[in-house]
């Protein structure tokens, strides 16, 4: 069945021919059908991969399709790579995605005909990129795909551009990915530099003969994390996904949920033997994905619009994903990934039931009471919070509390702070869980005439999700319920080189059972407190004053960026135009032209037909050049 892997991205991209050319005469029904099918046709292949990775005595395959770049001894192939790292992304990318095109037939019926088929046409083109980016076998393919989703997230983004703030969150996100960008191409233009190839397999086996810390691999590393910075919205490139709400909730779900922002997660895990082999930057990464984990956490308690507090929740998730990469977990962080992309898809595409049935109302507070109107919509929303509040049972609890008994087995200040950023989570969730749904409606009297579940199309995206966001984590269940971890084996190929360098961290089963008390008892202490804050919320229509506003604003992160960065430049550009090329380099081209205008005028003088003074002209020339010959 590898041998067929070509299928499972190519089946999007002609989805997205398909609505793309004909978007001008396709009805929706069949736009519908040729978006979503394509991606359900690629998760069923996904199926087999999947099933044949899991198999006993799989060896990972490589399958070449032809030569793409070859250059003197550089040689690179457009080939992909069939293992378990990339079959379980496969498997949750099609999966989740394919969930999200059945949800979008629905919500976003109301476009018109070639705006529907431009929508679906983007989110094809999307799915393709992401799954060339975690299928290529080298790291020239995988950047390919990681630009790819870039230009999709820009066009989903800014799907509804007459908006010119929706416009302008897409060029923010275009931006500042391009930054993290660019350390990416830099880190691989370091990696030919180095090791004469780009392919995974012949890098990893020349990094593996290299000492831990060895300046190559550190500055290897270095340069691909900036890039995950930006493409996984870590501090400092971490504003643009809060912004990038601005695209219909579905793309929220897809981007920020299960696929774009999750790229620098796989890059690193794929490239788990250059950062085993560079602790410094290991260290590193810890440090800002516990930073960025509690920011955001701290920013989403204060925030009214329902996506942005699932945005912020997002940036510190993945924070968590990040803290377990740092300490060398890095089956944990794919487990975190997978269990978030179920949850996390639910709550987007919750909140996307609920603002239909809202009329396109974001703001939380004037929601409420809507469990009895939104039935489905609301136990479906209550078990994300659940999971990704880490309650057990749920399966955010194995995956969250993975991520902090690594941390704690390696850095007890990490382990703090990481369990901080936990009970935020859990408030912040039920936060918005009780004002949106609990209480008494506070919108108005035409909104609560028109609240309604949304069509069936919507809601059984969301069942599955939910059961997804119940039983997804049992694959992953620790050693210390006496059972093996059945993700940490299926992985265990991949991550099995980087053992011999890393430092192992185990912890006693007594300890485990200490660290899963603790954060089960403190998480469900904040949601009571949260319940009994906001369960019966009104409005109380005032401004917020000290710590509160701060949050509410976003540390005014945004503000300092404006004033340090965007506005100095802005007046370097203004610099640049207004008086080095309008004083400077305009002046001077035009200045020349000037000049040869007024030369020429004053030359036309001479040529006035008066033949005796041609003659005069030649006699006197004659004289200049005698005396010229007599003195020199």
């Amino acid at each position: 069945m590898s041998n067929l892997v070509w299928l499972v991205p190519l089946l999007p991209f002609i989805g997205f021919l398909v609505n793309g050319l004909g978007r001008k005469f396709l009805p929706k029904a069949g736009v519908s059908i040729v978006g979503s099918g394509s991606v359900i046709a690629a998760f069923a292949i996904a199926v087999s991969l999947f099933l044949e990775t899991k198999a006993p005595g799989f060896t990972p395959r490589v399958i070449s399709l032809f030569s793409f770049i070859s250059v003197g001894k550089l040689s690179i192939p457009f080939a992909f790579q069939v293992d378990q790292l990339s079959a379980l992304f496969l498997l949750i990318i099609t999966g989740v995605g394919s969930l999200i095109h059945i949800y979008s037939a629905a919500y976003m019926h109301e476009e018109s005909n070639e705006g529907y088929a431009r929508y679906f046409a983007y989110l094809n083109l999307f799915i393709f990129s992401m799954l060339l980016l975690v299928l290529g076998a080298n790291y020239v393919m995988m950047f390919i795909g990681w630009e790819g989703v870039g230009l999709c997230s820009y066009l989903l983004i800014g799907f509804w551009f007459k908006n010119p703030s929706f416009s302008k969150a897409a060029n923010k996100a275009f931006i500042m990915n391009r930054i993290g960008d660019l350390g990416f191409l830099l880190g691989i233009f370091y990696i030919i530099a180095n090791f004469g190839t780009v392919t995974y397999s012949a890098v990893f086996a020349q990094a593996a003969t290299m000492g831990s810390g060895h300046h190559t691999l550190v500055i290897i590393a270095v340069l691909l994390f900036i890039g995950a910075m930006g493409k996984s919205a870590q501090i400092p490139l971490y504003t643009w996904l809060p912004d990038a709400m601005a695209g219909p909730t579905p793309v929220s779900a897809l981007i920020h949920a299960a696929t774009m922002v999750t790229a620098g997660i796989y890059m690193i895990a794929r490239s788990n033997v250059i950062y085993t082999l560079a602790p410094a930057v290991q260290n590193f990464i810890v440090i800002i994905g516990t930073a960025t984990a509690l920011l955001a956490a701290s920013i989403a308690i204060a925030q009214n619009d329902i996506k942005k507090v699932l945005a912020y929740s997002t940036v510190s998730q993945l924070g968590y994903m990040f803290i377990a990469l740092g300490v060398g977990a890095y089956s944990t962080a794919v487990f975190h990934v997978m269990t978030h992309a179920f949850f996390k898809a639910l709550l987007f595409l919750g909140s996307g039931s609920v603002i239909h049935a809202m009329g396109g109302e974001q703001d939380i507070r004037k929601m409420g009471g809507l469990k009895k109107y939104l039935p489905t919509t609301h136990w479906t929303f209550l078990v994300g919070c659940l999971a990704i509040a880490g309650i057990p049972g749920f399966s955010g609890f194995f995956s969250k509390d993975e991520i902090l008994a690594n941390a704690f087995a390696a850095n007890k200040i990490v382990y703090v702070f990481g369990l901080l950023g936990a009970l935020m989570t859990a408030f912040y969730m039920f936060r918005l869980y009780y004002i949106t749904f609990c209480g008494s409606f506070r919108g108005t009297h035409e909104q609560e005439h028109h609240l309604h579940e949304s069509p069936a199309a919507m809601t059984i995206p969301l069942v599955v999700l939910a059961v997804l966001s119940v039983f997804g984590g049992y694959i992953g269940l620790p050693e210390v319920f006496g059972v093996k971890s059945l993700l940490n084996e299926y992985l265990a190929p991949i991550f099995a080189p980087s053992v011999p360098f890393a430092a192992v961290h185990e912890l006693e089963p007594g300890t485990e059972w200490m660290l899963m008390i603790i954060s089960s008892v403190l998480v469900i202490g904040m949601i009571f407190w949260a319940r009994a804050k906001y369960r019966r919320y009104q409005n109380p229509g005032t401004e917020n004053t000290g710590l509160l506003k701060v949050l509410e604003n976003k540390w005014y992160v945004d503000e300092i960026y404006d004033a340090v960065i965007v506005r100095p430049l802005q007046a370097l550009s203004q610099f640049f135009s207004e008086v080095m090329e309008k004083l400077g380099i305009d002046r001077l081209v035009n200045g020349i032209g000037k000049s040869v205008q007024w030369g020429g005028q004053q030359l036309r003088v001479i040529q006035n037909g008066q033949v005796g003074f041609y003659i005069f002209a030649m006699v006197l020339g004659i004289i200049v050049l005698l005396v010229i010959g007599l003195l020199f």
